[in-house]
Protein backbone atom coordinates (compact mmCIF):
# COMPACT_ATOMS: atom_id res chain seq x y z
CA UNK A 1 0.00 0.00 0.00
CA UNK A 2 1.05 3.38 -1.05
CA UNK A 3 2.23 5.38 2.16
CA UNK A 4 0.62 8.31 1.81
CA UNK A 5 -2.51 6.87 0.25
CA UNK A 6 -5.63 7.87 1.38
CA UNK A 7 -6.80 6.79 5.33
CA UNK A 8 -2.88 5.92 6.25
CA UNK A 9 -2.28 7.38 9.59
CA UNK A 10 1.12 9.42 10.49
CA UNK A 11 2.15 10.26 14.00
CA UNK A 12 5.54 11.67 14.43
CA UNK A 13 7.00 9.95 12.30
CA UNK A 14 5.60 6.79 12.72
CA UNK A 15 3.00 5.33 9.96
CA UNK A 16 1.53 2.54 9.29
CA UNK A 17 1.58 0.39 5.93
CA UNK A 18 -2.57 -0.62 6.23
CA UNK A 19 -4.52 1.78 8.63
CA UNK A 20 -5.05 1.47 12.26
CA UNK A 21 -8.90 2.65 11.57
CA UNK A 22 -10.40 4.75 8.81
CA UNK A 23 -9.68 8.80 8.71
CA UNK A 24 -13.28 9.60 9.92
CA UNK A 25 -14.65 11.84 6.73
CA UNK A 26 -11.98 9.86 3.95
CA UNK A 27 -12.96 7.41 1.58
CA UNK A 28 -11.68 4.03 1.95
CA UNK A 29 -9.27 2.50 -0.28
CA UNK A 30 -10.15 -0.66 -1.86
CA UNK A 31 -6.75 -2.15 -0.73
CA UNK A 32 -7.47 -1.30 2.66
CA UNK A 33 -7.15 -4.68 5.07
CA UNK A 34 -9.71 -5.40 7.32
CA UNK A 35 -7.18 -7.49 9.38
CA UNK A 36 -5.06 -4.40 9.99
CA UNK A 37 -7.84 -2.58 10.59
CA UNK A 38 -9.70 -5.12 13.15
CA UNK A 39 -7.23 -7.41 14.81
CA UNK A 40 -3.59 -5.25 14.80
CA UNK A 41 -5.22 -2.23 16.44
CA UNK A 42 -2.22 0.17 17.11
CA UNK A 43 -3.40 1.64 20.79
CA UNK A 44 -1.50 -0.21 23.57
CA UNK A 45 1.07 1.07 26.00
CA UNK A 46 4.24 -0.86 26.63
CA UNK A 47 3.06 -2.06 29.49
CA UNK A 48 0.30 -3.92 27.69
CA UNK A 49 2.85 -5.25 25.11
CA UNK A 50 4.51 -6.60 28.44
CA UNK A 51 1.72 -8.39 28.91
CA UNK A 52 1.52 -10.12 26.03
CA UNK A 53 5.20 -11.06 25.32
CA UNK A 54 4.41 -12.29 28.77
CA UNK A 55 1.94 -14.77 27.81
CA UNK A 56 2.98 -15.17 24.58
CA UNK A 57 6.59 -16.61 26.13
CA UNK A 58 6.51 -17.62 29.57
CA UNK A 59 3.78 -20.15 28.80
CA UNK A 60 3.43 -23.96 30.24
CA UNK A 61 5.60 -25.23 28.06
CA UNK A 62 8.00 -23.72 30.98
CA UNK A 63 6.76 -27.02 32.60
CA UNK A 64 9.25 -29.21 30.05
CA UNK A 65 12.37 -27.70 31.07
CA UNK A 66 12.95 -30.29 34.01
CA UNK A 67 12.73 -32.92 31.70
CA UNK A 68 14.76 -31.16 29.08
CA UNK A 69 17.60 -31.02 32.02
CA UNK A 70 17.20 -34.54 32.01
CA UNK A 71 18.50 -34.85 28.46
CA UNK A 72 21.16 -32.34 28.92
CA UNK A 73 22.58 -32.97 32.84
CA UNK A 74 23.31 -30.18 35.00
CA UNK A 75 25.91 -28.09 32.96
CA UNK A 76 24.08 -28.20 29.69
CA UNK A 77 20.61 -27.18 31.39
CA UNK A 78 21.96 -24.81 32.87
CA UNK A 79 24.18 -23.43 29.94
CA UNK A 80 21.43 -23.72 27.40
CA UNK A 81 18.70 -22.05 29.38
CA UNK A 82 21.26 -18.63 30.10
CA UNK A 83 22.13 -18.79 26.33
CA UNK A 84 18.47 -19.50 25.30
CA UNK A 85 17.35 -16.37 27.51
CA UNK A 86 20.41 -14.15 25.93
CA UNK A 87 19.89 -15.08 22.62
CA UNK A 88 16.24 -14.51 22.44
CA UNK A 89 16.33 -10.78 24.68
CA UNK A 90 18.58 -9.67 22.13
CA UNK A 91 17.02 -10.93 18.60
CA UNK A 92 13.70 -9.85 19.99
CA UNK A 93 15.49 -6.12 20.25
CA UNK A 94 16.70 -6.43 17.00
CA UNK A 95 13.55 -7.24 15.28
CA UNK A 96 11.93 -4.54 17.39
CA UNK A 97 15.15 -2.13 16.08
CA UNK A 98 14.60 -2.91 12.47
CA UNK A 99 10.68 -2.13 13.21
CA UNK A 100 11.26 0.96 14.58
CA UNK A 101 13.11 1.80 11.78
CA UNK A 102 11.26 1.26 9.01
CA UNK A 103 8.12 2.96 10.81
CA UNK A 104 10.50 6.49 11.01
CA UNK A 105 11.11 5.73 7.66
CA UNK A 106 7.00 6.03 7.08
CA UNK A 107 6.35 2.20 6.65
CA UNK A 108 5.12 0.42 9.37
CA UNK A 109 5.13 -3.14 9.71
CA UNK A 110 2.06 -4.68 10.92
CA UNK A 111 3.47 -8.56 10.39
CA UNK A 112 6.01 -10.56 10.25
CA UNK A 113 5.34 -11.82 6.51
CA UNK A 114 5.22 -8.07 5.66
CA UNK A 115 8.14 -7.46 6.69
CA UNK A 116 10.01 -10.29 5.41
CA UNK A 117 8.41 -9.15 2.29
CA UNK A 118 10.05 -5.86 2.21
CA UNK A 119 13.46 -6.20 3.47
CA UNK A 120 14.29 -9.95 1.55
CA UNK A 121 11.96 -10.16 -0.82
CA UNK A 122 7.76 -10.76 -1.86
CA UNK A 123 8.53 -14.88 -1.74
CA UNK A 124 10.11 -14.96 1.57
CA UNK A 125 7.39 -13.48 2.52
CA UNK A 126 4.60 -15.20 0.44
CA UNK A 127 6.30 -18.75 0.81
CA UNK A 128 8.44 -19.20 3.59
CA UNK A 129 7.95 -16.87 6.58
CA UNK A 130 4.02 -16.32 6.28
CA UNK A 131 3.64 -20.66 6.46
CA UNK A 132 6.23 -21.06 9.04
CA UNK A 133 5.14 -18.68 11.39
CA UNK A 134 0.76 -20.02 10.76
CA UNK A 135 2.29 -23.62 11.05
CA UNK A 136 4.26 -22.36 14.23
CA UNK A 137 1.39 -20.58 16.06
CA UNK A 138 -1.62 -22.30 15.00
CA UNK A 139 0.55 -25.57 16.12
CA UNK A 140 0.81 -23.58 19.50
CA UNK A 141 -2.73 -23.36 19.68
CA UNK A 142 -3.46 -27.20 19.02
CA UNK A 143 -0.71 -28.02 21.91
CA UNK A 144 -2.70 -26.10 24.30
CA UNK A 145 -5.61 -27.26 23.72
CA UNK A 146 -4.06 -30.90 24.21
CA UNK A 147 -2.46 -29.39 26.83
CA UNK A 148 -5.53 -28.13 29.01
CA UNK A 149 -7.12 -31.29 27.90
CA UNK A 150 -4.49 -33.09 30.17
CA UNK A 151 -4.63 -30.49 33.07
CA UNK A 152 -8.83 -31.30 33.14
CA UNK A 153 -7.78 -34.63 33.14
CA UNK A 154 -5.83 -34.71 35.69
CA UNK A 155 -8.13 -32.68 38.08
CA UNK A 156 -10.91 -35.60 37.32
CA UNK A 157 -8.70 -38.28 38.28
CA UNK A 158 -7.60 -36.91 41.16
CA UNK A 159 -11.58 -37.18 43.13
CA UNK A 160 -12.32 -39.85 40.37
CA UNK A 161 -9.63 -42.66 39.95
CA UNK A 162 -11.62 -44.91 37.99
CA UNK A 163 -13.76 -42.18 36.11
CA UNK A 164 -14.45 -43.49 32.99
CA UNK A 165 -14.21 -40.15 30.82
CA UNK A 166 -11.59 -40.20 28.55
CA UNK A 167 -9.07 -37.62 26.88
CA UNK A 168 -10.68 -36.42 24.14
CA UNK A 169 -13.49 -35.18 26.28
CA UNK A 170 -11.54 -33.20 28.44
CA UNK A 171 -9.99 -31.73 24.70
CA UNK A 172 -13.20 -30.93 24.38
CA UNK A 173 -14.45 -29.29 27.33
CA UNK A 174 -11.42 -26.99 27.04
CA UNK A 175 -12.34 -26.45 23.08
CA UNK A 176 -15.28 -24.86 24.66
CA UNK A 177 -13.23 -22.57 26.71
CA UNK A 178 -11.72 -21.44 23.31
CA UNK A 179 -14.41 -20.95 21.71
CA UNK A 180 -15.27 -18.35 24.03
CA UNK A 181 -12.26 -16.42 23.92
CA UNK A 182 -11.43 -16.55 20.29
CA UNK A 183 -14.08 -14.11 19.92
CA UNK A 184 -12.26 -11.34 21.72
CA UNK A 185 -11.92 -8.85 18.36
CA UNK A 186 -8.82 -7.94 18.46
CA UNK A 187 -4.92 -8.62 20.05
CA UNK A 188 -5.19 -4.78 21.89
CA UNK A 189 -8.54 -6.56 23.70
CA UNK A 190 -6.73 -8.82 25.32
CA UNK A 191 -4.31 -6.89 27.12
CA UNK A 192 -6.42 -7.43 30.63
CA UNK A 193 -6.82 -11.23 30.01
CA UNK A 194 -2.62 -11.05 29.74
CA UNK A 195 -2.05 -8.92 32.84
CA UNK A 196 -3.81 -12.17 34.89
CA UNK A 197 -2.20 -14.53 32.35
CA UNK A 198 1.36 -12.82 33.82
CA UNK A 199 -0.28 -13.33 37.69
CA UNK A 200 -1.42 -17.02 37.11
CA UNK A 201 2.40 -17.68 35.22
CA UNK A 202 3.58 -16.63 38.42
CA UNK A 203 1.62 -18.67 40.71
CA UNK A 204 2.03 -22.06 38.58
CA UNK A 205 5.59 -21.68 38.72
CA UNK A 206 5.62 -20.95 42.24
CA UNK A 207 3.42 -23.78 43.22
CA UNK A 208 5.88 -26.05 40.87
CA UNK A 209 8.92 -24.65 42.36
CA UNK A 210 7.53 -25.03 46.04
CA UNK A 211 5.92 -28.85 45.34
CA UNK A 212 9.48 -29.90 43.43
CA UNK A 213 11.41 -28.51 47.06
CA UNK A 214 8.87 -30.14 49.25
CA UNK A 215 9.65 -33.32 47.72
CA UNK A 216 12.88 -33.40 46.97
CA UNK A 217 13.09 -32.91 50.95
CA UNK A 218 10.78 -35.43 52.05
CA UNK A 219 11.03 -39.14 51.88
CA UNK A 220 8.01 -39.54 49.02
CA UNK A 221 9.99 -38.10 46.02
CA UNK A 222 12.39 -40.85 44.12
CA UNK A 223 16.09 -41.49 44.70
CA UNK A 224 18.00 -38.65 42.67
CA UNK A 225 19.77 -39.39 39.98
CA UNK A 226 20.90 -36.99 37.42
CA UNK A 227 23.28 -39.08 34.83
CA UNK A 228 21.73 -39.00 31.21
CA UNK A 229 20.17 -42.15 30.51
CA UNK A 230 20.61 -44.25 27.00
CA UNK A 231 23.43 -45.32 24.82
CA UNK A 232 25.45 -42.65 22.82
CA UNK A 233 23.33 -42.43 19.89
CA UNK A 234 20.56 -41.88 22.25
CA UNK A 235 22.19 -39.32 23.99
CA UNK A 236 23.43 -37.51 21.38
CA UNK A 237 20.13 -36.97 20.18
CA UNK A 238 18.55 -36.38 23.30
CA UNK A 239 20.90 -33.21 23.91
CA UNK A 240 19.53 -31.81 20.26
CA UNK A 241 15.43 -32.51 21.24
CA UNK A 242 15.90 -31.26 24.21
CA UNK A 243 17.51 -27.99 22.58
CA UNK A 244 14.10 -28.26 20.69
CA UNK A 245 12.50 -27.84 23.80
CA UNK A 246 14.17 -24.64 24.74
CA UNK A 247 13.43 -23.18 21.82
CA UNK A 248 10.06 -23.74 21.67
CA UNK A 249 9.98 -22.63 25.59
CA UNK A 250 11.63 -19.17 24.84
CA UNK A 251 9.79 -18.51 21.23
CA UNK A 252 7.56 -16.28 20.45
CA UNK A 253 6.98 -16.04 16.74
CA UNK A 254 4.84 -13.15 16.85
CA UNK A 255 7.10 -9.63 17.92
CA UNK A 256 5.80 -7.92 14.85
CA UNK A 257 2.43 -8.55 15.77
CA UNK A 258 2.98 -7.68 19.20
CA UNK A 259 4.76 -4.73 18.38
CA UNK A 260 2.04 -3.77 15.84
CA UNK A 261 -0.41 -2.99 19.55
CA UNK A 262 1.49 -0.21 20.61
CA UNK A 263 0.21 3.74 20.32
CA UNK A 264 2.78 5.17 17.82
CA UNK A 265 5.13 7.06 18.41
CA UNK A 266 6.77 3.25 19.10
CA UNK A 267 9.97 3.90 19.55
CA UNK A 268 12.02 2.44 23.10
CA UNK A 269 8.65 0.69 24.04
CA UNK A 270 9.65 -2.63 23.15
CA UNK A 271 12.55 -2.88 24.87
CA UNK A 272 10.74 -1.67 28.06
CA UNK A 273 7.95 -4.71 27.67
CA UNK A 274 10.94 -7.29 26.97
CA UNK A 275 12.40 -5.89 30.08
CA UNK A 276 8.76 -7.14 32.18
CA UNK A 277 9.00 -10.58 30.11
CA UNK A 278 12.33 -11.10 30.75
CA UNK A 279 12.15 -10.34 34.41
CA UNK A 280 9.06 -12.92 34.46
CA UNK A 281 11.31 -15.02 32.71
CA UNK A 282 13.92 -15.10 34.88
CA UNK A 283 11.64 -15.53 38.10
CA UNK A 284 10.04 -18.79 36.11
CA UNK A 285 12.26 -21.06 33.46
CA UNK A 286 15.12 -20.85 36.26
CA UNK A 287 13.52 -21.65 39.37
CA UNK A 288 11.07 -24.56 37.59
CA UNK A 289 13.82 -25.84 35.48
CA UNK A 290 16.18 -26.15 38.80
CA UNK A 291 13.81 -27.18 41.74
CA UNK A 292 12.47 -29.47 39.36
CA UNK A 293 15.28 -31.58 38.21
CA UNK A 294 16.58 -31.25 41.38
CA UNK A 295 13.66 -33.23 42.66
CA UNK A 296 13.40 -35.99 40.36
CA UNK A 297 16.80 -36.13 38.55
CA UNK A 298 16.29 -38.22 34.84
CA UNK A 299 13.14 -39.21 36.42
CA UNK A 300 11.36 -35.89 35.28
CA UNK A 301 8.72 -36.62 32.69
CA UNK A 302 7.38 -34.16 29.93
CA UNK A 303 5.56 -32.33 32.24
CA UNK A 304 6.70 -31.75 35.62
CA UNK A 305 3.51 -31.84 37.82
CA UNK A 306 3.06 -35.15 36.13
CA UNK A 307 5.69 -36.29 38.44
CA UNK A 308 3.67 -34.88 41.75
CA UNK A 309 1.68 -38.28 41.28
CA UNK A 310 3.60 -41.67 41.50
CA UNK A 311 1.55 -44.91 40.73
CA UNK A 312 -1.83 -43.21 42.54
CA UNK A 313 0.54 -41.69 44.90
CA UNK A 314 0.14 -38.46 45.62
CA UNK A 315 3.64 -36.79 46.38
CA UNK A 316 1.65 -33.54 47.82
CA UNK A 317 -1.54 -32.62 48.80
CA UNK A 318 -4.55 -32.91 46.52
CA UNK A 319 -5.70 -29.52 47.09
CA UNK A 320 -2.45 -28.46 45.72
CA UNK A 321 -2.09 -30.62 42.87
CA UNK A 322 -5.94 -29.29 41.82
CA UNK A 323 -4.70 -25.29 42.39
CA UNK A 324 -1.62 -25.78 40.01
CA UNK A 325 -3.56 -27.14 37.39
CA UNK A 326 -6.09 -24.56 37.68
CA UNK A 327 -3.44 -21.85 37.41
CA UNK A 328 -1.80 -24.06 34.72
CA UNK A 329 -5.27 -24.38 32.82
CA UNK A 330 -6.45 -20.70 33.30
CA UNK A 331 -3.30 -19.36 32.01
CA UNK A 332 -3.42 -22.08 28.82
CA UNK A 333 -6.44 -20.39 27.84
CA UNK A 334 -5.13 -16.72 27.67
CA UNK A 335 -1.84 -18.28 25.73
CA UNK A 336 -4.05 -20.32 23.20
CA UNK A 337 -6.14 -17.27 22.05
CA UNK A 338 -2.85 -14.89 21.68
CA UNK A 339 -1.24 -17.49 19.55
CA UNK A 340 -4.93 -17.53 17.20
CA UNK A 341 -4.22 -13.87 16.71
CA UNK A 342 -2.02 -14.62 13.55
CA UNK A 343 -5.00 -16.51 12.35
CA UNK A 344 -7.54 -14.47 13.25
CA UNK A 345 -6.25 -11.71 11.30
CA UNK A 346 -5.64 -13.45 7.90
CA UNK A 347 -9.45 -15.07 8.32
CA UNK A 348 -10.65 -11.20 9.26
CA UNK A 349 -8.33 -10.46 5.82
CA UNK A 350 -10.04 -12.92 3.79
CA UNK A 351 -13.90 -12.55 4.92
CA UNK A 352 -14.26 -9.04 6.26
CA UNK A 353 -15.07 -6.13 4.60
CA UNK A 354 -12.89 -2.69 5.64
CA UNK A 355 -15.88 -0.25 4.69
CA UNK A 356 -17.97 -1.99 7.15
CA UNK A 357 -17.67 -1.44 10.80
CA UNK A 358 -16.43 -3.75 12.65
CA UNK A 359 -19.43 -4.91 14.36
CA UNK A 360 -21.61 -4.77 11.54
CA UNK A 361 -23.49 -7.53 10.96
CA UNK A 362 -21.83 -8.19 8.04
CA UNK A 363 -18.56 -8.47 9.49
CA UNK A 364 -19.56 -9.81 12.78
CA UNK A 365 -21.43 -12.77 11.61
CA UNK A 366 -18.60 -14.14 9.10
CA UNK A 367 -16.17 -13.32 12.33
CA UNK A 368 -18.30 -15.72 14.57
CA UNK A 369 -18.48 -18.37 12.11
CA UNK A 370 -14.65 -18.33 10.88
CA UNK A 371 -13.23 -18.24 14.16
CA UNK A 372 -15.35 -20.65 15.75
CA UNK A 373 -14.37 -22.90 12.90
CA UNK A 374 -10.78 -22.50 13.44
CA UNK A 375 -11.29 -23.25 17.43
CA UNK A 376 -13.35 -26.91 16.40
CA UNK A 377 -10.71 -27.81 13.45
CA UNK A 378 -7.51 -26.74 16.27
CA UNK A 379 -9.86 -28.60 19.59
CA UNK A 380 -10.09 -31.64 17.08
CA UNK A 381 -6.40 -31.63 16.10
CA UNK A 382 -6.00 -31.86 19.55
CA UNK A 383 -8.18 -34.56 20.67
CA UNK A 384 -6.84 -36.42 17.85
CA UNK A 385 -3.41 -36.64 18.34
CA UNK A 386 -2.86 -36.78 22.04
CA UNK A 387 0.71 -37.40 21.17
CA UNK A 388 1.07 -34.12 19.46
CA UNK A 389 4.30 -33.27 22.03
CA UNK A 390 6.09 -35.04 19.60
CA UNK A 391 4.82 -32.91 16.30
CA UNK A 392 5.39 -29.60 18.26
CA UNK A 393 9.15 -30.61 18.66
CA UNK A 394 9.36 -30.86 14.60
CA UNK A 395 7.56 -27.50 14.50
CA UNK A 396 9.91 -25.57 17.36
CA UNK A 397 12.75 -26.98 15.05
CA UNK A 398 11.03 -25.76 11.89
CA UNK A 399 9.69 -22.76 12.86
CA UNK A 400 10.75 -21.49 16.54
CA UNK A 401 14.15 -21.89 15.71
CA UNK A 402 14.42 -20.17 12.35
CA UNK A 403 11.50 -17.45 12.91
CA UNK A 404 13.46 -16.17 16.39
CA UNK A 405 17.09 -17.12 16.65
CA UNK A 406 18.05 -16.97 12.52
CA UNK A 407 15.63 -14.18 11.17
CA UNK A 408 16.02 -11.66 13.49
CA UNK A 409 20.35 -11.36 12.81
CA UNK A 410 19.47 -11.64 9.42
CA UNK A 411 16.86 -8.84 9.06
CA UNK A 412 19.06 -7.16 11.26
CA UNK A 413 21.87 -7.18 9.13
CA UNK A 414 19.74 -6.90 5.91
CA UNK A 415 18.31 -3.56 6.89
CA UNK A 416 21.12 -1.87 8.86
CA UNK A 417 24.22 -3.12 6.32
CA UNK A 418 27.11 -3.08 9.60
CA UNK A 419 30.36 -3.51 7.74
CA UNK A 420 32.67 -6.44 7.97
CA UNK A 421 34.61 -4.73 10.96
CA UNK A 422 31.42 -4.24 13.13
CA UNK A 423 31.15 -7.00 15.95
CA UNK A 424 27.98 -6.78 15.27
CA UNK A 425 27.55 -8.01 11.57
CA UNK A 426 30.07 -10.91 12.97
CA UNK A 427 27.73 -11.45 16.08
CA UNK A 428 24.44 -11.80 14.10
CA UNK A 429 26.03 -13.78 11.41
CA UNK A 430 27.43 -15.81 13.80
CA UNK A 431 24.19 -16.66 16.03
CA UNK A 432 21.97 -17.42 12.62
CA UNK A 433 24.85 -19.87 11.00
CA UNK A 434 25.12 -21.59 14.68
CA UNK A 435 21.27 -21.67 14.87
CA UNK A 436 20.57 -22.54 11.24
CA UNK A 437 22.66 -25.83 11.83
CA UNK A 438 21.08 -26.50 15.48
CA UNK A 439 17.46 -26.34 13.63
CA UNK A 440 18.39 -28.79 11.36
CA UNK A 441 19.43 -31.15 13.35
CA UNK A 442 17.23 -30.80 15.82
CA UNK A 443 14.68 -31.42 13.43
CA UNK A 444 16.08 -35.01 12.28
CA UNK A 445 16.15 -35.72 16.09
CA UNK A 446 12.41 -34.29 16.39
CA UNK A 447 11.70 -36.88 13.19
CA UNK A 448 13.74 -39.86 15.05
CA UNK A 449 12.02 -39.74 18.17
CA UNK A 450 8.47 -39.39 15.91
CA UNK A 451 9.70 -42.86 14.55
CA UNK A 452 10.30 -44.85 17.37
CA UNK A 453 7.14 -43.71 18.78
CA UNK A 454 5.04 -44.27 16.24
CA UNK A 455 4.32 -47.91 17.73
CA UNK A 456 2.13 -45.87 20.14
CA UNK A 457 0.35 -43.80 18.30
CA UNK A 458 -3.18 -43.95 18.04
CA UNK A 459 -6.21 -41.36 16.86
CA UNK A 460 -8.17 -40.39 19.85
CA UNK A 461 -5.77 -42.35 22.43
CA UNK A 462 -6.42 -41.97 26.22
CA UNK A 463 -3.39 -40.84 27.35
Amino acid sequence: MNPTSTGAVRDQGDQRTTPAQPLEGTLIGKDLDAGALFVLKSKGSWVHCGYHLTTSIVAPALLSLPYAFALLGWVGGVVFLVVGALVTFYSYNLLSLVLEHHAQLGRRHLRFRDMAHHILGPRWGRYYVGPIQFMVCYGAVVGNILLGGQCLKTIYLLYNPQGAMKLYEFVAIFGCLMLILAQVPSFHSLRHINMVSLVLCLAYSACTTAASIYIGHSSKGPEKDYSIQGGPETKMFGIFNAIAIIATTYGNGIIPEIQATLAPPVKGKMFKGLCICYTVVAATFFTVAISGYWAFGNQSQGLILNNFIDDGRDLVPIWFIFMTNMFTILQLSAVAVVYLQPTNEVLEHTFADPARGEFSARNVVPRLVARSLSVVAATTLAAMLPFFGDINSLIGAFGFIPLDFVMPAVLFNKTFRPGKRNPLFWLNTTIAVIFSVIGVIAAVAAVRQISLDAKSYKLFANV
